[in-house]
């Protein structure tokens, strides 16, 4: 076995290709988007290394082309969950003890087929099977995945590099285990980079998965295990299974080695798991390791002396980038009264220049929402609003299900800070802004933390350092990823690490050393160099 004091690659932020007209990029992509519409593909399970196909599927649609098919994904029961159980566990040893650099180079083999000939492949999957435009499609399936995989080969690196201090005579060390048994994954549609982390983190600590991708994310989860096993990813370490969540989860959840759990999704799912956890607590071999980030209502507070084009600019782009379906989206803003003149003629004039409709055409900014049922909620708050008198919809306010589940950028202007769409989370475009009196600021941010229990993302836009000063103060509890003068959402791994508190989730921040820890179980291992050989300590010598 080789030996030495390895140094991985320094990780840099992947470069955000442009898909500018005639570019190299640009050619490649539509070509990847016309080879995934010309045909119709089968998508199995991924278990022990085998594509295991059970002839009961679902139907796999692009949410702006609802007629058009895409894949045939099939459908598990309870015996695949244990089938996906007993392989990661027969899996575990020999990958538990594989050298740490064999793990980091398979990840970083990844990272590369990612960048370089996977690329085009996994942002078309994106763009038709979770109707992202080109450039959302960039920054998440290639970009921010890269990333996660090669900062968190170096975040890892450095987690095994600190040590203990060691006094004369003795050897301390520290060793970081997998966890013991299997880590269950949960991933939502919205986000390909966090699929693909989800998985791959507590894999990378030597840890073995159990993954269960949203049904409407799994035409790109059958690319993301398709680079795995490129990559060299050894059978059994990471299984994918299409089951639904509750049969899945009564028989996760039951097992004795049940270690862990990664889950991005909804707050009352994740509350309701935890629950089940606790109620089987006695059941498992450990104390399971729970992580979860869980959704938000994401606020921007624009003070009297903000720049109304800035203000502008971060709640278009904040709030209806990706249709509004980021968990970091802005989806309720706070305007001074001063300002909001000026703040709402550049927002009307920008919106009216959306295009928006299938991402295969790349002049569209806005695309569909993901399900039906997605589309019928934000129609639902929509009518509530025009019925309202209360309420006025300042632009869109539309929308249309004939073809795709288009719904037009929606912008409302409500007169009580706590009217529904002002407090619950209904990820999709629509934006909800409170006027406020310029002299009311300390009143309103009391207003902003007390408003929602989630505390994802938040930004405070304003030229005035004392303001920003303030808000970020008594913000602290409200958002875990706090931004100056920007939008609430494009959270970069290495840069900012991502995470909320309250109901966002447990705040163990993606893309950091904070999350790669909470899949690793340390050993203390001491080692003495001349043990003593009487049990006697000098202070019980006589005195002579």
């Amino acid at each position: 076995m080789l030996k030495g004091f390895f140094n991985v690659p320094a990780p840099q932020n992947e470069p955000v290709l442009n898909y500018g007209p005639r570019s190299i990029e640009r050619a490649a992509l539509k070509a990847a988007l016309a080879e995934g519409r010309a045909q119709v593909i089968d998508i199995p399970m991924y278990i022990g290394g085998e594509e295991v196909r059970t002839g009961k599927t679902l139907e796999v649609r692009p949410p702006h082309d609802h007629k058009h098919l895409l894949a045939n994904a099939h459908e598990g029961d309870a015996s695949h969950v244990k089938a996906a159980i007993d392989a990661a566990l027969a899996a575990k040893e020999n990958w538990e003890i594989m050298p740490w650099e064999q793990r980091a180079a398979i990840f970083l083999k990844a990272a590369d087929l990612l960048a370089g000939p996977y690329r085009a492949k996994i942002n078309a999957a994106t763009m038709l099977g979770q109707s992202k435009n080109a450039y959302q499609a960039e920054i998440d399936a290639a970009c921010e995945f890269i990333d996660f995989l090669r900062f968190n080969v170096q975040y890892m690196t450095e987690i095994y590099a600190q040590q203990p201090i060691s006094s004369k005579g003795v050897w301390n060390r520290v060793e970081h285990r997998p966890l013991e048994g299997f880590i269950f994954a949960i991933t939502p549609f919205n986000f390909t980079a966090i699929a693909g982390n989800l998985c791959a983190a507590p894999a990378l600590m030597g840890n073995v998965v159990v993954w269960k991708p949203a049904p409407t994310q799994l035409y790109t989860a059958n690319v993301i295990m398709q680079v795995f096993n490129e990559a060299g990813l050894p059978p059994g370490v990471i299984n994918m299974i299409n089951v639904d969540g509750p049969v899945a989860g009564d028989v996760i959840f039951t097992h004795r080695d049940f270690a862990g759990l990664h889950f991005t999704g909804s707050t009352h799912v994740f509350q309701n798991l935890w629950k089940i956890i606790g109620n089987n607590i006695s059941n498992y071999r450990s104390y399971p390791r729970i992580v979860g980030e869980t959704g938000g209502k994401d606020f921007v507070l624009a003070h009297s002396s903000a720049n109304a084009e800035v203000v502008a600019t971060a709640l278009v782009r904040g709030a209806f980038e990706y249709q509004g379906q980021k968990c970091s989206a802005a989806s309720r803003a706070y305007i001074a009264k001063s300002i909001w003149p000026a703040v709402k003629e550049k927002m009307i004039a920008d919106i009216a220049s959306f295009k928006v409709g299938p991402t295969e055409d790349f002049e569209n900014f806005v695309n569909a929402v993901i399900t039906e049922a997605s589309f019928d909620k934000l129609a639902k708050y929509i009518d509530e609003a025009k019925a309202n008198p209360d309420v006025e919809i300042i632009t869109g306010g539309t929308y249309d299900k004939s073809v795709g589940y288009f719904v037009q950028p929606t912008v409302i202007q409500v007169q009580d800070p706590y009217y529904v769409t002002m407090c619950e989370e209904l990820f999709g475009p629509v934006l909800s802004i409170y006027v406020y009196e310029d002299e009311q600021f300390e009143e309103i941010m009391n207003i902003i933390d007390n408003t929602s229990p989630y505390a994802l993302t938040g930004s405070i836009i304003a030229q005035d350092r004392y303001a920003v000063t303030q808000a970020t103060t008594r913000l602290r509890n409200a958002a875990g990823n706090f931004y100056i003068n920007d939008k609430p959402t494009g959270a970069v791994v290495g840069q900012q690490p991502f995470g909320g508190a309250r109901g966002s989730g447990t705040n163990d921040k993606a893309g950091s050393m904070q999350n790669l820890l909470r899949w690793s179980s340390p050993r203390t291992i001491k080692e003495t160099f001349d043990p003593p050989k009487d049990y006697r300590y000098p202070f019980l010598d006589k005195e002579v």
